[in-house]
């Protein structure tokens, strides 16, 4: 048996560690394979790699990729991936100036409804790193509009709520092909909890596998033994590999990162992991 967490954040996006402290974490709960999958950066990539080397851990290059399937949001985690490809860089100069974008427009809904919070602001509260939405929702607390981060995004941020704004993103058939390009494994990220209609599982991984998907995560963070079971399922009638992960961000919002243990044979570890 093998314990891997191949879904993970840091500050460099909206994690509460960074990527040395993760590091850090993930020796300290004998964690053998890992990869740090911030949203739409690979800023950490470079520092999280050569610290998982020097603790003898098999760090994988990784990045969740937003996208659009008709109605819903689908994260691919891209891993593997080359990460001076120019390709990658512009489609991630790309996601970035989506994001600012965003951000400035949910600020101009939350003004319109008399809140105060600037895009200043929710970039000091970033540091630097990519700002997003938890960034926002951490002025909204420290300015007294909410008393927690959940009730900022209940109230004001999360899908249908009052300053809601909705990411222009690219499809996600365009994602799958923009990591295969660079070398990289697409994987859809917690699928099933990523779709408005579940009954459409099926369908929406048979055109995510025409499109050139690699792998399922299987072991996600919220998934119960049935959903596992399903996605397992599914993702091998098709050929495709299961990952596990668990999508974490910091102790504080409840996934932990000891990972999954899993069989030694659960992925082809030497293409799996490609050097990088």
């Amino acid at each position: 048996m093998i314990r891997i967490n191949l879904h993970m954040h840091s500050t460099c996006s909206d994690g509460d560690c960074s990527p040395l402290e993760l590091v850090r974490l993930l020796s300290l709960h004998k964690v053998s394979v890992a990869s740090l999958t911030d949203h739409d950066t690979i800023e950490g990539v470079p520092v999280f790699l050569a610290a998982c080397h020097s603790r003898g851990i098999r760090g994988v290059s990784g990045c969740e990729f937003s996208s659009r399937y008709h109605e819903d949001e689908l994260h691919i985690l891209g891993y593997r991936f080359d990460p001076e490809t120019p390709a990658l860089r512009e489609a991630l100069a790309r996601y970035q100036a989506s994001r600012t974008l965003r951000n400035a427009a949910i600020c101009e809904k939350l003004s319109a409804l008399g809140i105060s919070v600037t895009l200043k602001e929710a970039e000091a509260r970033a540091g630097g790193k990519v700002v997003g939405r938890p960034h926002i929702a951490r002025v909204l607390q420290d300015k007294g509009y909410v008393p927690t981060l959940h009730e900022a995004f209940m109230r004001y941020l999360k899908t249908g709520a009052a300053a809601f704004v909705p990411r222009d993103l690219p499809q996600a058939g365009d994602v799958i092909r923009l990591i295969r390009e660079t070398g990289g494994l697409p994987v859809w990220a917690h699928p099933l909890k990523s779709l408005s209609e579940p009954d459409s599982f099926p369908a929406v991984l048979d055109f995510l596998k025409e499109s050139g998907l690699w792998g399922v995560e299987c072991w996600f963070h919220g998934s119960s033994s049935a959903q596992t079971f399903l996605c397992l399922n599914e993702a091998g009638r098709r050929g495709l590999y299961a990952t596990a992960g668990t999508d974490f961000h910091g102790s504080r919002h409840g996934a932990g990162i000891a990972g999954h243990v899993v069989e030694d044979d659960l992925l082809p570890w030497a293409r799996f992991c490609g050097g990088r």
